[in-house]
Parts: C-alpha cells; sequence; structure tokens
C-alpha cells in the first residue's frame, strides 16, 4: 500500500486563508492530502483538482470522494492554464496552490525510473504522454549538453566528467536502466569525492527528471498565468524542493511587486508599471522539526506565499 505525507501541511492550509465560498486550484494534486484539507474548508465553495499523472487522479479521487460536490478534477499540467480554467468552468480563484516536484507515489513506484535506489527502465516522465524520456536524454544528448543539464539543474560538481563517462559508456551499448546509469555516475566521481554528502547520482537524477519533464519552464508559466486569474485578496501558495526552484518562485514574487521602471531621469512615470501583489512570506516557510522528524522527504521544502493586489 502506498502511503503519502502532504509537505507544509497546516502551514499551507493556513496561509491560503480560505473562504468557506471561494474558489481554490490544487495545481500539484498528488495523492489528494493538501486537497481534502482545503475541501474540508469549504461550504459552497469549489476545490479544482490538476493532475498529469493517471495514478495520481485515481488516487486522491478515492481521497476526496466524501468532497465530491465541492470538487472537479482536471487531467492537465499546471501549466495548462486556459485547458484547466475550461474544464472547471471557472475564470478566477480565490487560492492556489503548487506543491512542486515528485510525489512520494512517483518515488516509490519503482517502475517508474525516478529514483537511484530502484533498478527500473529510465523514464521519469510525470505524464506518459511525453514523448522525452530519461533515456531519450542520456543517450541522446550531445556531451555539452548534459554537461549544461547537470550543472545548471543539478548543480553538480562532476558534471563534465559524469557527462564524458556516460557517452563513453553508450558508445558501445545503450545504458538502459536507473541502476546502469548510477553506475556511470559512481565511476565518474572520485571516491574521496563520494564519501560524504548525499547519494552521488541524486544531483544528475534531479537534473534529467527536470529536463524531461521541462519543470522550471512549467513551473515559470504556471506561477505567472495563476498569479493573474487569483482575485483581489487571493493567496498563490508554493512549496519547492530545490533552490532552483525557490529562487525562480522568490525571484517571480518579486517581479510582480515591482512599481515605475522608468530611468531614475524620468520627469513623469510613462511605464504604468504597477504592483500586482505582496509577499506574505519575507522569507520561506520550512518544516517544523516534528514533521521532519516524521516525514525526511521533507527536509528541503520550503513555503512562499504571495496575496493578489
Amino acid at each position: 500500500m502506498l502511503t503519502h505525507t502532504s509537505v507544509l501541511l497546516h502551514e499551507t492550509i493556513e496561509h491560503l486563508n480560505i473562504k468557506p465560498d471561494g474558489v481554490y486550484i490544487d495545481a500539484t494534486l498528488g495523492g489528494g492530502g493538501h486537497a481534502s484539507h482545503i475541501a474540508a474548508h469549504l461550504r459552497g465553495g469549489l476545490l479544482v483538482g490538476v493532475d498529469k499523472d493517471d495514478f495520481a487522479i485515481e488516487r486522491a479521487s478515492v481521497v476526496l470522494a466524501p468532497f465530491s460536490d465541492n470538487v472537479r478534477i482536471v487531467k492537465a499540467g499546471f501549466d495548462e492554464t486556459d485547458y484547466i480554467l475550461e474544464k472547471a468552468e471557472i475564470s478566477r480563484a480565490d487560492g492556489v496552490l503548487m506543491d512542486v516536484g515528485v510525489s512520494s507515489f512517483q518515488l516509490d513506484d519503482s517502475a517508474r525510473g525516478f529514483s537511484y535506489n530502484y533498478d527500473a527502465p529510465l523514464d521519469m516522465r510525470m505524464d506518459k504522454g511525453r514523448d522525452t524520456t530519461a533515456f531519450d536524454v542520456v543517450n541522446g544528448y550531445s556531451e555539452d549538453n548534459l554537461s549544461n543539464i547537470f550543472h545548471n539543474y543539478g548543480e553538480e560538481k562532476w558534471a563534465r566528467r559524469i557527462a564524458k563517462f556516460i557517452v563513453d559508456k553508450r558508445a558501445d551499448n545503450p545504458i538502459n536502466s536507473t541502476f546502469q546509469l548510477v553506475d556511470v555516475i559512481r565511476a565518474a566521481i572520485p571516491k574521496a569525492a563520494r564519501a560524504d554528502g548525499p547519494h552521488p547520482a541524486k544531483r544528475v537524477f534531479q537534473a534529467i527528471r527536470i529536463e524531461v519533464n521541462d519543470e522550471l519552464g512549467a513551473l515559470k508559466t504556471a506561477v505567472k498565468n495563476f498569479t493573474s486569474i487569483l482575485n483581489p485578496g487571493g493567496r498563490i501558495c508554493v512549496i519547492t524542493f530545490h533552490s532552483l526552484e525557490d529562487r525562480l518562485v522568490k525571484n517571480l514574487f518579486r517581479d510582480f511587486t515591482m512599481t515605475c521602471t522608468c530611468p531614475r531621469d524620468f520627469p513623469v512615470c510613462i511605464c504604468n508599471t504597477r504592483p500586482v501583489v505582496k509577499i506574505v512570506t519575507k522569507k520561506p516557510v520550512i518544516p517544523s522539526e516534528n514533521e521532519l522528524s516524521e516525514n525526511h522527504r521533507a527536509r528541503s521544502a520550503k513555503l512562499r506565499v504571495a496575496e493578489k493586489i
């Protein structure tokens, strides 16, 4: 039986500031943990649950069954905003939640190829309908492209060396499985560098997953689009799990607060730039020690919240 623990659950529900008759979007439905708590606060309101993973939708539908009168579920990527609004038959929202990253269901499903702890085909697609898989990236990208992905998306110190080892290895035979890839990564990283810190394959697997699913591009699009459809006073809550995501959200929220961008020597403002949101969380909200003791996967989670003006 697969289990799911929602990260920063109580903090997120509190910051959403839920109105019983409001419209809320859980753009990363996952196991339905956050969604069920949002739905429990509604009296006449609506929760729209969104996910592109069929298995996530199936499981969340069971969890949300008691609230079915107040719930609509849409199969889509969280960056497909127009499609989500059309299917849910809404135009605005009072709150949006995005819990970004790989769900525990996906990590624990050994066949999906997300984890370096299970031997599986190189896949890593959150949406099985996507064309590009981890196999395509590992076996088809040039050495330079692989190195750039590992460096930019994984912040991997040994990116260039790992990319070279992968290209050399696949020249003989394709790298088909997660464990085959782990072996190449281990061989590429000097033994002394593997002695401490996280699993040696962690950063590379993260980088490949981000590339396969275009996670940063989708995140940027979704945050912009969902912010634009919030009602005044509505809040967008974004939970991220690594520094690249957190930095992107932080910078977007900052950009949304910008006022006049005209040069200082202009006598009057001609850009008409006005702040779109106010930032609720000056610093990201992080899990409590109690939560960390119960769920080790929460250790890198950060919640940032902005409110529509």
